[in-house]
């Protein structure tokens, strides 16, 4: 006879959101915790009554113990790991009106996190290339398997494990990058929405190329012709080549990493639009004297990393929101476009509207909402878990 799973159990006074259906678990919120034996295991979770809320993964190493699995009883084995995959396949190959691509132009996110039912698995494809992102114990420990079964449902002719997120040692883990052939993967030129970028997955930010701001790059080229566009934080410069090829007459791309600078200026160069790229902190760029007396922006765009990497660094994180978005409407010729976005989980829309709001105010401009933006659906978000929406923004016009 087999030996019951073993349960945490929520405190008496816990009001622990579980309850509600979001799929985490912390250590302050369970009468005690379990041996360090079941770590990466499953476990059961159930009220202070005793009754079952799920099953999940636990980790004693992290604040985050429990990560639900599923409402059901539920075993983290092949068959699992297998349905969740390819469901989540399944997701982003629902059919559109529009033409099917082959694989070698697909570029999007096939698996995030709880959203999948994979808690702390990221998989993002490129081509014929897929990066995988593993950052909680119980996943780690299963790598191997979860490497086999993408192999075995999409035939890629690489994947690369991206495990070096800082983030893993939350969880008790090591740093490092491997490929599933044990050679290493040559950089190359890949085209995405129209473009070619110089894309490094082993080694480049995040899992390569952010993907999450692939539909805003065409929303925002609609405003930009005719126009002087200032890229904020511009990364690799997709906002920057998007806007140039839409017909604005200036653009000019701005970032403190001098790597992604030289990217995007060989990016620039590559797809053959008019877009100038300078190594600058931006925050230091717009309160420089010198640049007083310049011409004013038709349009701008904010898309810096994520200021509040932790709920304790959020009210700092929002006096930096308000101070370059502030920075930005300034700088705006009236009637100008200012597209500003966030990516930091712990800053929700209110936050980001109070802030602008705020701006607006010091600015002394009046800002009308054009669009709303949010991340695009290859990444789903989770109705009962708010830190699976992690990207919002808004166009504004400022008069």
């Amino acid at each position: 006879m087999s030996s019951p799973v073993p349960s945490l159990k929520l405190k008496a006074n816990a009001k622990s959101r579980v309850l509600s259906g979001h799929p985490w678990v912390f250590a302050n919120e369970v009468e005690a915790l379990l041996p360090v034996a079941n770590d990466g295991g499953v476990v059961e979770c159930r009220d202070r009554a005793g009754r079952f809320l799920g099953s999940g993964i636990y980790n004693s190493k992290s604040q985050i113990i429990w990560r639900r699995l599923s409402t059901q009883r539920v075993t983290l084995d092949e068959a699992y790991l297998r349905l969740a995959l390819s469901k989540a396949i399944a997701r982003r190959d629902t059919p559109t009106a529009a033409a099917p691509k082959p694989a070698a132009q697909l570029h999007r996110r096939l698996v995030w996190s709880e959203s999948d039912d994979l808690p702390g698995v990221v998989v993002d494809q490129f081509g014929d290339t897929l990066v995988l992102q593993v950052q909680t114990l119980a996943m780690d420990q299963r790598t191997d398997l979860i490497v086999e079964l993408l192999a075995e449902l999409l035939s890629p002719a690489e994947i690369i494990v991206r495990n070096d997120a800082h983030i893993r040692k939350l969880e008790g883990l090591s740093l490092g990058v491997h490929t599933r052939s044990g050679r290493a993967w040559e950089p190359r030129w890949a085209k995405i929405d129209g473009f070619d970028y110089w894309l490094d997955l082993q080694s480049g930010q995040k899992t390569g190329f952010y993907l999450d701001q692939r539909e805003q790059h065409a929303v925002l080229a609609k405003y930009c012709a005719g126009k002087r566009v200032l890229d904020a934080f511009c990364n690799q410069g997709p906002f920057a080549l998007h806007a140039a090829r839409a017909g604005a007459k200036e653009v000019l791309g701005l970032d403190s990493a001098a790597d992604a600078i030289d990217q995007a200026r060989k990016n620039a160069e590559r797809n053959g639009v008019a877009a100038a790229f300078t190594v600058a902190n931006v925050f230091d760029w717009f309160n420089d004297p010198a640049r007083h007396g310049e011409p004013l922006w038709d349009v701008i765009v904010l898309d810096p990393p994520p200021f509040a990497k932790s709920k304790s660094a959020l009210e700092g994180a929002l006096r930096g929101y308000k101070e370059i978005n502030l920075r930005a409407m300034q700088s705006l010729v009236p009637g100008g476009v200012l597209a500003t976005y966030t990516c930091s989980h712990h800053m929700q829309d209110a936050e980001l509207r109070s802030v602008l709001a705020e701006a607006a105010t010091d600015a002394k401009r009046k800002v009308r909402v054009a669009e709303f933006c949010h991340q695009p659906a290859d990444h789903p978000v989770l109705v009962t878990m708010p830190e699976s929406e992690y990207l919002r923004g808004y166009i504004v016009r400022v008069e």
